[in-house]
C-alpha cells in the first residue's frame, strides 16, 4: 500500500548520503521532529546558552579578580566626607561563584531581575556580554516559540475531521460506469478553494522493458459543480466516469480482489479559513475496497427548514442494479443495458411556498 487510509504515505527513505542538507533548513526540520525531540531541544538550548554565558560571567569576575574582593567594599578614608565608596568595584555585584554566575545568567536572558545581581560601568566587556546575551536570548525565544506555533497549527491537524468513506463504489450513473466516494467535513468552519485529484497507482512495463513499481496516473474527476472545486458544506459524492481513457477502462468484478494490483489515491487540498494554512487530505483503495454494484446512500435531508446530516450513514451503502462487465464491453455492446433491470428512482419532495403580494391595487 503505498498511501495509508489515514494519508500517511508508506514510503521508507534510506541511505541519504547528504544528511547535511537537512541542517541547511533547521526551522523545517525542527518542526518536523516529534513532540518530545522538540522539547528535548528546547530545553537544552536554553540551559546549553545559560551555563555559556554563565561560564563568561564567571571569566569575567575571575579575571577582573571580583571572586577575591565582591564580598567586602574598600572605602578610602581621605576621600569625601560621607565616606562614599571609591575602592574597588566589581564589574557584576554579588557573583561569589559559578554557581552565583549562572543564576546573573538566566536572570539576564529571562529579565527576571530579583535586584541583588547587576552589571556596573566598571567593565567595558561585561556591558558588551550583556547585549550579546539579551540579543541571543531573543533569537531562541523567537526561533523556537515560532517552532512550537508551527508545530500545534501544522495543517495535517485540520485534516483530520476532513474524511472519507472506508469503501469506494462503482455503479451505473447515467447509464455509464461510475468509480464513486464519498468526502466530507465534520467541522462547520469551511475549506476555501477546495479541489479533489486522484490518481491510480499501479505496477506497469514499459514496451522497452522498463518496470516501474509506482506509476501515478492522474484521472478526471467529476463532481456536482463541475472541475476539481468542490463546495465541501455538506459531504459530496465525488465519482470518475469510467470510459475509454479512464485507467479503469478494463476493470470488472472479477480484479476486485485483494491479489490485484491496484490502488486509487484520492488528495482533499484547501485553505483553512480559520486560520489561512493550505491542508491536504489523503486517503487511498484497494481493490478489495470498491464494492461493484453498491451505491451511497442518502445522508442530507430536510428538517425544520434547515438541511441535516446523518453521519451515522457516512459509509452505508445499498445494492443496485449494475452489469458484470468492464466498462469496455458495456460501450462495445449496448444491449447489455437492455437485460438490466431498472432500479427504483428516489422522489424529490417539492416544498410548496404561499407567495404573499408586497402590496395591493386598490
Amino acid at each position: 500500500r503505498f498511501v495509508g487510509k489515514n494519508g500517511a504515505c508508506n514510503v521508507a527513505h534510506k541511505n541519504i548520503r547528504e544528511q547535511g542538507r537537512f541542517l541547511q533548513d533547521v526551522f523545517t526540520t525542527l518542526v518536523d521532529l516529534k513532540w518530545p525531540h522538540t522539547l528535548l531541544i528546547f530545553t537544552m538550548s536554553f540551559l546549553c546558552s545559560w551555563l555559556l554565558f554563565g561560564m563568561v560571567w564567571w571569566l569575567i569576575a575571575f579575571a577582573h579578580g571580583d571572586l577575591d574582593h565582591s564580598t567586602r567594599l574598600q572605602r578610602d578614608p581621605g576621600e569625601g566626607a560621607a565616606g562614599a565608596p571609591t575602592g574597588f568595584v566589581p564589574c557584576v555585584t554579588s557573583i561569589h561563584s559559578f554557581t552565583s554566575a549562572f543564576l546573573f545568567s538566566i536572570e539576564v536572558q529571562v529579565t527576571i531581575g530579583f535586584g541583588g545581581r547587576m552589571v556596573t560601568e566598571e567593565c567595558p566587556a561585561a556591558i558588551l556580554v550583556l547585549i550579546v546575551q539579551n540579543i541571543v536570548g531573543l533569537v531562541i525565544n523567537a526561533i523556537m516559540l515560532g517552532c512550537i506555533f508551527m508545530k500545534t497549527s501544522q495543517a495535517h491537524r485540520r485534516a483530520e475531521t476532513l474524511i472519507f468513506s472506508k469503501h469506494a463504489v462503482i455503479a451505473l450513473r447515467e447509464g455509464k460506469l461510475c468509480f464513486m466516494l464519498r468526502v466530507g467535513d465534520l467541522r462547520k468552519s469551511m475549506i476555501i478553494s477546495a479541489t479533489i485529484r486522484m490518481q491510480v497507482v499501479k505496477k506497469t512495463a514499459s514496451l522497452e522493458g522498463e518496470v516501474m513499481p509506482l506509476n501515478q496516473i492522474d484521472i478526471q474527476m467529476e463532481n456536482p459543480v463541475g472541475g476539481n472545486s468542490i463546495f465541501l458544506v455538506s459531504p459530496l459524492i465525488i465519482y470518475h466516469v469510467i470510459d475509454k481513457n479512464s485507467p479503469l477502462y478494463d476493470i470488472s468484478p472479477l480484479n476486485l480482489h485483494h491479489h490485484e494490483d491496484l490502488e486509487i489515491i484520492v488528495i482533499l487540498e484547501g485553505v483553512v479559513e480559520t486560520t489561512g494554512i493550505t491542508t491536504q487530505a489523503r486517503t487511498s483503495y484497494l481493490a478489495d475496497e470498491i464494492l461493484w454494484g453498491q451505491r451511497f446512500v442518502p445522508i442530507v435531508a430536510e428538517e425544520d427548514g434547515r438541511y441535516s446530516v446523518d453521519y451515522s450513514k457516512f459509509g452505508n451503502t445499498v445494492k443496485v442494479p449494475t452489469p458484470s462487465c468492464t466498462a469496455r464491453q458495456l460501450e462495445e455492446d449496448k444491449s447489455i443495458m437492455d437485460t438490466m433491470p431498472l432500479s427504483p428512482k428516489g422522489t424529490i419532495r417539492k416544498r410548496s411556498v404561499k407567495l404573499k403580494p408586497k402590496f395591493t391595487i386598490s
